[in-house]
């Protein structure tokens, strides 16, 4: 990613910012795959939206 290769420029690879720089891209993506997850799995305990003719 380009964030990630602009931090390790910046600040070299082995800077604090690099290291949370990578961390965050590989946190991010299974967080927000277990986050849809758990919004499919209780759907069902939200009312439907009404549908319009």
């Amino acid at each position: 990613e380009l964030a990630v290769a602009v931090a390790i420029t910046l600040f070299g690879p082995d800077s604090g910012a690099a290291l949370a720089t990578v961390v965050g891209v590989l946190v991010e993506v299974p967080v927000m795959l277990s986050v849809c997850s758990a919004c499919n799995r209780t759907r069902h305990w939200f009312p439907a939206a009404e549908t319009r003719p």
